[in-house]
């Protein structure tokens, strides 16, 4: 069955005489089929396959007419272009025995050769006479055997004399005895041609015809023959219907003939032209289908519209289900679903497709939405996914359908709902309660009375049992208005349909509805046995067979026993094999549909070869969504022993035809089974072993892995950036099928590596197919775990940016360039994916990030509805657990929440709370129960026998075997060993708030409401000690500092507490007593830090961190403004401490050696709780969410060095390696590109106003404060500071020998950078002053002039005069390759060029009037060969000096900063892109844009995800940019920084940072 959607493969068949083609045919087939499909494939994405009957070296193998026939009709009606090549060269070729010869026909010639005394024995043995052949006839027996090849020749031969005997004696008529003669060339080329519509030959044929002269002449009759069908028959098509012919003519020697390098002269000139026209004609066909394709779920909601159509042609007999079905969409207040249910193969599909074709003539006055869903075909990961799937077919449908069609407005309400929805959908990680809503809000307000919708779902059961039950409980119970629900369950899936009936309660239904529960349940039973036999019998019809009566008696008792449609179709397949002298009996037909199969299995190992026929339906059976022919073909050439040829796989492929179906998947069509019991009956044959399933599976990955051309990712074709492309849909299987067959084949390394490449990750992201990324990359697979934490990573950083490369794909590198670099020697696996990126713009310095992309977000399948938590807790091995308030609890491991479950005894608990501590959790119910769990090894929950009722559980310490727990209010203290169940309580003066366990165990220290600390002996369980504090402020932590005989007891105010504990027996002496400083209402939680010495102290507005070598207070931290901390905690490493804030959604974190708050970890909505695992920070929300991010990201995150603000100056030294950074405080940076850290600081008094560094790198010279700082650049030395200059801005000379002070109110000054002496002062001020490159001139405006003032002198000695016109200057600049000349624009759009020496003023261009140049903007190349003009209105305008012309590009929003290169080959660019309102914020992310200048093509270009402030290009091709948060970006151009441009730079917390403190005095005071 033939897919509906426009095809994309091309099938041709190469018509021939085999005897006289041998080595065209070969050549054409080793060198330009093979061209031609990989050229197809890989720019256009089209199948191209090239069928020769005659390819192999044997006659005996070569199919009859009738097969050739069928190969012919098969090329026709599949190929989306070409399909008939046919090849006539001076030979004819003889005419071979006919397949069939009619009875009386056959008689006639046997009657006649009998006469003229010719023996009939031969003949008779190779025919026989078969009455199922319609009309009777006599049918050629199987092919001979190769050795009998020269038999049948002698056979043709004979049989041709007779066929003349019979014409001579006018017994035949001239049109019967030419078709007989015919040969195998003239008769298929007359089948494909003959009564062929015109646009069937139009662009689909090729003729090549070869004329030879000056050699033997052929037979009369063959010279004849072959001259009718040349000058005739294909003369008379290109006349009549424009058949392109193509005619060669070869001239031969008369004394050799036609010679072996002539005919190869030949097969070369047939190549080129055949190549050439095929690839014509295809792309002609091509472009006039389109190029185009829809978004993902356009598409998939198209082909599951296909393949309901296809599936519903299978609809032979009628079944009366059908008018049910039919009463059920017509009932308008019904408001439940209708369940099909029915056994194995009962026709379930089929009957649901069929319906679905029908319904619109069922509803004549209204129009329905039909969408169907064929679940098993879509290999979905998750229910989530599923209904994803189907709300966009909702949204879809109803968006593209007129407004007429609604009953209701739309109001504002609805269209923001909608919004919601659909800004919802666009997320991969769409999880199960969010989908549901989404599913549960368009059913509830698209469908109207006059639009309504019918949903019909079908193997709802076979989507996995979880999938299913999750399904059926997201469907909104009542249905809406509108909605119609038709489910397809198999009647043996008791689980589903009791979860159906749940879902939908009997009291929902109507009275008098036949119903045994909430929804209507339709049993499909036994097809009708006298349809099935007419089905049966016109099938047989139609293929020119028939049955004898006694083998139709036969086939109907079989009928009888097997009630099923499909073993009907089984037993036609059966049937058409039988001659009408068969021996056919009752034991041999098959008694079942998988014996049906597997009997056709058989038969087809018969008739090709078992090796070929068990390889081929493993492979489709074992593919994940079906095989293209191309694709079955090339596998089955892999195989050895087999060797399959094109013409055997067609003729396998017919034989299965009826049973196989061609359905589009991501714009390929494929092969697939029409009945999943066919790939069962496959498995139990061919595949009855894992091991042989696992060899299949590493074949065809080894395959995909191959054939898949990740190189295509690499050509970017500018005219499909917005949409994908056929050749970018048909990669994006492959890839999806290589992943499904690694997996399959137990090879998880090699599958993650594949998962986590570039080349796979970007053709998928391409193909709109994100959401299947991403869940590819989130399935967790033993043994893949090494990659795990890539996996995850790029599963999120894609989720979370998945508005953003929907709408733009081609942003991916950028994306990635952006988020994922500065952690790239975390994750060392994801060297090779940059490495493949290749990315024109590449970073060497990536900036500060400013948030940690989230390792995990993960959520409890808590059903429809989200609950609260009421208390979770986490270990450092990575478990964590959450209390919710329905009293279950979640587990979080890995990549994964589950439920806890218990065992059956205990399965009805709630718990109310959870504490952990080392490796345990505690877990207290609702029914005053207690429970232990060792989550360090699998296994149950331990119950703790607790003799009398407990209240809330307060806390929980472990040490080995022995626990400690205690409870709010109570003064209590719980002691149990879990290894042998004993309980003991300790008591305590009051109520209990803390306890810890000395290290060994032995004894265990317990803090009290009222300030007293006891000291208890474990084995004894006897009190030995205690003490108490003076103002009796309750001990909230307890901190064993063992190797120092002392103990730290935290006072609930905030206070520190030491005492002395040498002595056991003893009580503890007080060492010392310490305050924070700041009194403190509550303290809210702790955090102590043994390897760092340190401990943190949360309360509502403070952090304190203390050190605890000295127990004294190391810095304190404020909470901002209008805000209070809820919980803080240290990270891993000691150098952050992360806080979170009451009604804030994000975690932030504060780097402790410089107090400033340097990252935000986003949560979505206030935080419950704050943990921390050994690698791992996570963010446990109210609702149940869990966050997690690595501890490794957050540390390089909050280490990345930033100045305190924005950057607003950037210095780069003539190498690039060294670069200045200042942001207007009293510092500035000196950075090393090879490390990416900043090696030293510049220290000032007072805020630096300007940065400049002489042209030789070793002078630095800053403007602080109206003073002058000149350094020594490399070793810090302030060599003098210089007072009294006024200067708003300083100047460098390019000799570096000069510098010049601009003063606005006062004198501007020329000194000596040595020794600051001054040479001389310019009394006019001067704007955007430059020195020009011979350090001879000051050049700027004044006045609307551009005046010159001499470095020696310091008078204006030159004056720039624009021919006689006084029009003002408003922008100039120095060329430094020309330094006697200066490019002047003037106000009117004029541009001179000012030559200084001799003051001549040359005018080159007039802007026109739609043109203006921005001051701002204005600079020029070293060279003057480009100027940039302006940057506005989204476009950036420059000027070809050279070539006198403007040049113009337009910039993806409007521009921030442009720079143009010096050397003139690059202009850089940041611009803010446009984006739509509910866009998400990466949308609006600047980008840093180079494009070249020679063609004005792209670069490449770099998400930067802050906003900038500074720009500059450097000669070595490095782009520097300067942000507002104080960080640095730089980025290469070209290859010589490339060895910087994936290295990850270091981490600054341990590094050291030189500081060069000024001089404490001026050294020199200018008056």
């Amino acid at each position: 069955m033939e897919p509906l959607l426009p095809s994309r493969r091309v099938k041709v068949y190469l018509c021939s005489n085999p005897a006289d083609s041998v080595l065209e045919r070969r050549v054409l087939r080793d060198s330009v089929f093979p061209k031609l499909g990989r050229r197809c494939s890989d720019t256009l994405g089209v199948d191209v396959r090239v069928i020769d009957p005659f390819e192999s070296s044997h006659p005996s193998q070569w199919p009859d007419a009738n097969t050739r026939k069928d190969l012919i009709k098969e090329c026709r009606e599949s190929s989306c272009g070409p399909f008939l090549l046919a090849l006539i060269g001076h030979d004819y070729g003889r005419p071979s025995l006919p397949a069939l010869v009619e009875v009386s026909r056959f008689h006639m010639v046997l009657q006649q050769m009998q006469q003229a005394g010719l023996g009939t024995k031969e003949l008779e043995r190779v025919y026989h006479r078969d009455e199922n052949v319609s009309p009777p006839s006599f049918c050629l027996r199987l092919t001979p055997a190769p050795q009998e090849d020269d038999r049948t020749d002698d056979l043709a031969r004979v049989f041709e004399g007779a066929v003349r005997l019979c014409a001579r004696r006018q017994l035949l008529t001239r049109e019967e005895v030419v078709a007989f003669s015919r040969s195998v060339l003239d008769g298929d080329l007359r089948f494909a041609l003959d009564n062929c519509p015109p646009d069937d030959i139009i662009g689909r044929c090729l003729v090549y015809v070869h004329k030879v002269v000056n050699i033997e002449e052929p037979a009369t009759a063959e010279r004849d023959l072959l001259s009718d069908l040349i000058d005739n028959f294909l003369r008379g098509l290109v006349d009549s219907c424009g058949l392109a012919v193509y005619a060669t003519t070869t001239e031969c020697d008369r004394r050799h003939g036609y010679t072996a390098p002539r005919r190869r002269g030949y097969a070369r000139l047939l190549c080129r032209q055949v190549y050439a026209d095929l690839t014509a004609s295809i792309d002609g066909w091509v472009s006039n289908s389109g190029r185009r394709v829809a978004d993902a779920p356009a598409r998939e909601g198209a082909e599951q519209e296909e393949l309901c159509a296809i599936l519903s042609r299978c609809y032979h007999v009628a079944r009366p289900e059908t008018e049910e079905v039919r009463v059920y969409v017509q009932r308008r207040d019904s408001r439940r679903p209708l369940v099909l249910t029915g056994g194995p193969c009962a026709g379930k599909t089929v009957l649901l497709a069929h319906c679905a074709q029908q319904i619109k003539s069922w509803l004549p006055d209204v129009d329905p939405a039909v969408i169907t869903l064929c679940t098993p075909s879509l290999h979905v990961p998750s229910a989530a996914h599923l209904l994803a799937s189907l709300c966009h077919r909702i949204l879809r449908t109803y968006e593209c359908s007129s407004p007429a069609h609604h009953e209701r407005t739309f109001t504002s309400n609805l269209d923001l709902n909608l919004a919601t929805v659909s800004r919802a959908l666009r997320n991969p990680d769409l999880g199960f309660y969010e989908a549901t809503r989404c599913l549960r809000s368009l059913l509830s307000v698209l469908p109207s009375s006059q639009r309504p919708l019918v949903l019909i779902l079908d193997g709802v059961d076979q989507t996995g049992r979880n999938v299913a039950l999750q399904l059926v409980r997201s469907l909104p119970s009542p249905l809406a208005p509108g909605v119609k629900l038709i489910l397809g369950v198999s009647s043996n899936q008791t689980a589903v349909l009791q979860a159906i009936g749940r879902h939908y309660p009997e009291c929902s239904a109507p009275e008098g509805a036949r119903t045994e529960s909430g929804y209507l349940q339709v049993a499909l039973g036994s097809a009708d046995r006298k349809q099935r036999v007419e089905m049966l019998m016109s099938q047989l019809s139609s293929s020119g067979r028939s049955v004898t009566s006694g083998q139709l008696a036969l086939v109907s008792k079989a009928l009888t026993s097997c009630c099923l449609t499909l073993y009907a179709r089984l037993m036609r397949a059966h049937a058409s094999l039988w001659c009408s002298d068969s021996d056919v009996s009752e034991s041999c037909l098959p008694d079942g549909v998988h014996s049906s199969i597997a009997t056709l299995l058989q038969h087809l190992e018969h008739k090709h070869t078992s090796c070929s026929v068990g390889r081929a339906v493993a492979y489709l059976t074992l593919s994940r969504v079906g095989l293209t022919e191309t694709e079955l073909a090339d596998l089955l050439s892999r195989v050895e022993p087999c060797q399959v040829t094109q013409v055997d796989l067609e003729r396998l492929l017919l034989d299965l035809k009826g049973f196989l179906i061609r359905r589009t998947v991501r714009g390929c069509q494929v092969l697939s089974w029409v009945s999943r019991h066919f790939g069962l009956v496959v498995a139990k044959t061919y595949l009855c072993t894992s091991e042989a399933r696992r060899q299949v599976h590493s074949e065809m990955a080894d395959y995909f892995g191959k054939e898949w051309n990740f190189a295509s990712t690499e050509r970017k074709d500018r005219n499909e950036e917005e949409q994908p492309s056929f050749r970018v849909l048909a990669n994006a299987r492959k890839a999806v099928e290589l992943m499904h067959h690694l997996r399959e084949s137990n090879t998880p390394e090699i599958r993650a590596k594949v998962l986590i490449s570039w080349s796979f990750q970007y053709v998928l992201v391409q193909a709109g197919q994100l959401r299947e990324l991403v869940a590819m990359l989130r399935q967790d697979e033993e043994g893949s775990r090494k990659y795990l934490k890539e996996c995850t990573l790029l599963a999120n950083i894609l989720a979370s940016s998945s508005c953003f490369l929907q709408s733009d794909p081609q942003k991916l590198p950028a994306l990635m360039d952006a988020i994922l670099l500065p952690y790239l020697k975390l994750f060392p696996a994801l060297r090779s994916y940059f490495g493949e990126m290749r990315s024109g713009l590449a970073v060497v310095l990536p900036p500060a990030p400013d948030t940690v992309v989230r390792l995990r977000c993960l959520e409890p399948d808590s059903g429809s509805k989200r609950l609260s938590v009421t208390s979770a807790a986490g270990t450092q091995c990575g478990t964590v657990v959450e209390v919710m308030v329905d009293g279950s609890a979640w587990v979080w491991r890995d990549c994964s929440v589950v439920r806890l479950s218990l065992n059956q005894k205990t399965s009805e608990l709630k718990f109310s709370g959870v504490k952990s501590n080392r490796g345990f959790m505690l877990f207290s119910t609702q029914c005053n129960k207690l429970f232990l769990w060792d989550v360090t090894t699998p296994g149950r929950l331990v119950e703790v026998k607790v003799p009398q009722p407990i209240d809330i559980l307060e806390g929980f310490v472990a040490c080995g075997r022995q626990f400690c727990a205690w409870w709010k209010g109570d003064g209590v203290l719980t002691l149990f060993d879990a290894s042998r169940s004993t309980l003991s309580d300790l008591h305590c003066q009051s109520c209990v708030t803390c306890a810890v366990f000395s290290s060994s165990g032995s004894y265990i220290y317990c803090g009290q409401e009222e300030g007293a600390v006891s000291i208890f002996d474990v084995e004894r369980r006897s009190l030995l000690c205690s003490c108490s504090n003076s103002n009796h402020s309750a001990v909230v932590s307890i901190i064993l500092c063992e190797n120092r005989q002392e103990m730290a007891c935290v006072e609930k105010t905030g206070g520190v507490i030491l005492w002395d504990i040498t002595g056991k027996t003893q009580s503890p002496r007080l060492v010392k007593e310490s305050s924070a400083g700041v009194e403190s209402n509550a303290i809210l939680n702790t955090d102590y830090s043994d390897a760092f010495s340190s401990l943190l102290l949360c309360d509502s507005r403070h952090v304190t961190v203390w050190n605890t070598c000295e127990w004294e207070t190391c810095d304190q931290f404020l909470a901002p403004q209008d805000r209070e901390f809820t919980q803080a905690v240290f990270s891993q490493d000691g150098h952050l401490f992360l806080a979170l804030l009451d009604a804030c959604p994000q975690v932030l974190a504060w780097r402790l050696s410089t107090g400033l708050c340097v990252l935000s970890l986003d949560a979505n909505e206030p935080p419950h709780t704050l943990l921390k695992t050994a690698s791992d920070i996570v963010c446990v929300t109210g609702d149940g969410r869990l966050f997690a991010w690595d501890s490794g990201m957050v540390r390089v995150a909050g280490a990345a060095p930033k100045m305190g603000s924005g950057v607003e100056e950037v210095v780069v030294e003539q190498s690039g390696r060294w670069f200045y950074t200042s942001d207007r405080s009293d510092s500035v940076w000196r950075w090393n590109l090879e490390t990416g850290l900043p090696h030293s600081k510049f220290l000032h008094e007072s805020p630096v106003e300007k940065v400049r560094l002489s042209r030789d790198d070793v002078t630095l010279v800053t403007l602080s404060g109206e003073e002058i700082y000149i350094w020594r650049a490399e070793t810090g030395q302030n060599v003098h500071r210089i007072c009294g200059s006024r200067a708003t801005d300083i100047l460098i000379a390019p000799n570096s020998n000069f510098g010049v002070s601009l003063s606005e109110q006062g004198l501007s000054r020329v000194w000596k950078l040595a020794h600051g002496s001054v040479v001389c002062a310019i009394h006019l001020y001067l704007f955007d002053a430059q020195v020009s490159p011979e350090s001879t001139f000051l050049i700027g405006r004044h006045g609307g002039d551009l005046l010159a003032a001499s470095l020696w002198s310091g008078m204006i000695s030159k004056c720039f005069s624009s021919a006689g016109s006084w029009e003002d200057v408003v922008a100039f600049c120095t060329l430094s390759r020309n330094p006697d000349y200066v490019v002047v624009m003037v106000a009117s759009g004029v541009l001179y060029t000012w030559k200084i020496s001799d003051e001549t003023a040359c005018q080159h261009f007039q802007l026109p009037g739609t043109f203006y140049c921005q001051p701002q903007h204005f600079q020029m190349t070293s060279d003057g060969s480009f100027a940039l003009l302006s940057a506005d209105n989204a476009a950036i305008t420059l000027l070809d000096v050279t070539r006198v012309r403007l040049c113009s590009f337009r910039t993806e929003g409007s521009v921030i900063k442009a720079r143009l290169d010096e050397t003139g080959c690059y202009v850089a660019y940041v611009s803010r892109p446009t984006c739509q309102e509910n866009a998400c914020s990466l949308h609006a992310s600047p980008i840093l844009t180079v494009v070249r200048l020679s063609d004005g093509e792209k670069v490449g270009r770099v998400l930067l995800c802050k906003d900038p402030l500074t720009l500059l290009m450097d000669g070595q091709q490095l782009v520097f940019v300067g942000f507002q948060d104080g960080s640095v970006g730089v980025y290469s151009i070209s290859g010589q920084m490339a060895t910087l441009a994936r290295q990850l730079k270091g981490c600054c917390f341990d590094s050291a940072t030189m500081t060069w403190f000024p001089r404490a005095t001026p050294k020199i005071i200018w008056s």
